[in-house]
């Protein structure tokens, strides 16, 4: 006969290597995509440094062309700065709409990206 004990000490054994198994994967899982974020996040930062080198030299070769083509030379980076300065309120009154909620969806696609697939 089968003794009833050593079938519950064998079922609570499995379950510990069940919830052992679980555990590990959530930690597997969280670090993929952790670094994932992380890697966009890097990668978003280059490009965004790279993009504002090209618009600082692209703005004083504004600048310059304006200033030679109004004739004054304070005109053309005054006008660029003009420029920049109603860019910036546009995107302070609209970032709820232009940053936050673009940013947030973009960090909850890449949290559950994997979850989809797999469910």
């Amino acid at each position: 006969m089968v003794d009833p004990f050593s079938k519950i000490e064998e079922l609570a054994t499995h379950m510990k290597e069940y919830v052992n198994m679980r555990i590990e994967n959530v930690k597997f899982n969280a670090a993929e995509k952790s670094s994932g974020i992380a890697a966009n996040t890097i990668a978003g930062v280059v490009v965004a440094i790279v993009f504002l080198f090209f618009l600082a030299f692209l703005s004083v070769a504004g600048a310059l062309a304006l200033s030679g083509w109004i004739g004054a030379s304070w005109s053309g980076f005054l006008i660029v700065a003009g420029i920049y300065l109603a860019i910036g309120l546009g995107i302070w009154f609209g970032r709820q709409k232009l940053l936050r909620i673009p940013i947030m969806n973009s960090m909850i696609r890449q949290l559950f990206k994997n979850d989809r697939a797999h469910g």
